[in-house]
């Protein structure tokens, strides 16, 4: 014991040390090198470079930060070894001033290091921005991707010149793109999804410039679309990847939606700001898709499902989602939430888990005709084994819903309350609460027991 408690930090094996430098930004690591001798070379041989501007010592006028910063990465860049990284992330706020500086770490990074993931954010944050910096966006020179290796490429706020013949190009490396506030055109799109065939995994995230978006692949395996807003256009978004399996689309208001060659699609999210006005309408078109995709097994969305199904846009009346077996809907607990998930659930005959958190609602909900308003709501679920609800207050409407789940639920094992502490107001606050476990324990009813988060569950001898 003596022996052990006489160990220190400098007893690690160098392996684990470099280990651990890849979690610090590099200012960081490069400072270690003053604890020890064994310490001072070991920043320039981290497989990583994590380079945050909003974290490097600020400086009067603001525009030195920018300046020192710069300058700093150009001695990291320098004096570290040329030995081969996996990451390179930088975080700047760009002028044309540092045009050649981040052409020279951009360069460095891909051809020099031969950085496996490359993230290269030029936002960080609208605090962070004036109305000078917001005039000036760095060119990403795609073409130096063809002299390194690549895999995963992440821009924030910037535009993205291709080379002329792009498309006959093989990017063939890259297997993951994040592109985030980039100005993307129909042709740009075409461009890069032809110039990467490898590409397996693509997130858009405020672009912008398109008119007609087609995504075309068949290697394409996972889609994310956020925040394709531009009510002032008729947009058209067509989705032609016969191997893609997950699809999400958070608040996106195209036109129109055409999805085609969904057979392998197993995963579909879709998430728009819960208004009254115009927002359903686009709910409801990415909704529709689920026609054209009858192997979806995961599904995330909100509880509209009442308008839905009432109005001209639901489905036809054989509709089924056979396939479906988790569930995971952002609802309230009030009548009109109960009776669109009824709706949803006649849809689902062979769910078997089902995730709820609750949805915060900027409008108010439809009214409901007095016969809907007091009809006991019949929960259709002969296949439900699990139910977990998040963010579980104990409010009427919540405890009203565990009465129709424990007296409904004919296959249902478990019921697992995410409790979280409530705050003035009524504002649900952040702090969560051991969790409570209802268990079916045969013909003797249910039992309760509590947990904390991946804890085993302990029992408190308390009935339902």
């Amino acid at each position: 014991m003596e022996e052990a408690s006489n160990q220190n930090i400098n007893d690690l094996p160098e392996e684990l040390l470099l280990r651990i430098l890849t979690f610090l930004p590099t200012l960081d690591s490069i400072q270690t090198s003053l604890i020890s001798q064994k310490w001072r070379p070991l920043w320039s041989r981290v497989p990583s470079l994590n380079l945050p501007f909003e974290l490097f010592p600020s400086y009067e006028p603001p525009l030195d930060t920018r300046q020192f910063f710069a300058e700093f990465i150009d001695r990291v860049l320098i004096l570290r070894s040329n030995s081969p990284i996996h990451t390179f992330r930088l975080s700047f706020i760009y002028h044309d001033h540092y045009g050649s500086h981040v052409d020279s770490w951009v360069r460095s990074a891909i051809t020099h290091l031969h950085a496996r993931e490359l993230h290269l954010d030029f936002f960080i944050h609208k605090d962070f921005h004036d109305e000078e910096t917001l005039n000036h966006k760095y060119d990403f020179p795609f073409s130096v991707l063809r002299n390194g290796y690549v895999e995963n490429l992440c821009v924030t706020r910037c535009d993205l010149t291709l080379p002329a013949k792009m498309s006959t190009m093989r990017f063939c490396s890259i297997g993951s793109m994040y592109l985030d506030q980039v100005y993307l055109t129909d042709q740009i799109m075409s461009d890069l999804i032809l110039g990467c065939p490898n590409l397996e995994a693509l997130e858009l995230q405020n672009c912008w410039g398109h008119h007609h978006l087609k995504i075309c692949s068949t290697r394409l395996q996972k889609l994310v679309l956020g925040f394709f807003y531009d009510s002032e256009l008729q947009e058209t978004l067509v989705i032609d990847c016969p191997n893609l399996f997950s699809i999400s689309f958070d608040c996106c208001a195209f036109d129109k939606f055409v999805l085609k060659n969904a057979s392998s699609l197993v995963e579909f999210h879709v998430d728009i700001v819960h208004l009254i006005d115009g927002s359903y309408c686009y709910w409801s078109k990415v909704v529709r898709l689920l026609g054209q995709a009858p192997n979806v097994k995961h599904l995330n969305v909100q509880n509209w499902w009442f308008k839905f199904l009432t109005s001209k846009d639901r489905f036809p009346k054989n509709f089924m989602l056979h396939n479906l077996n988790l569930l995971e809907l952002r609802t309230g607990f009030t009548q009109y939430d109960l009776v669109g998930m009824a709706a949803l659930l006649k849809l689902c005959p062979n769910l078997e888990t089902m995730i709820l958190q609750y949805l915060f609602k900027i409008g108010e909900d439809d009214r409901l005709s007095e016969e809907l308003l007091n009809k006991p709501v019949d929960l259709s679920m002969p296949s439900l084994k699990q139910v977990k609800m998040k963010a579980y207050t104990a409010t009427e409407d919540e405890l009203n819903f565990l009465k129709i789940l424990i007296g409904q639920g004919v296959a249902l094992q478990k019921i697992v309350l995410a409790r979280t502490q409530v705050g003035e107001e009524g504002q649900i606050g952040e702090r969560s609460l051991p969790l409570v476990v209802l268990y079916r324990e045969g013909s003797q009813g249910w039992k309760c027991s509590w947990a904390l988060h991946s804890a085993t569950p302990h029992s408190i001898d308390s009935e339902l």
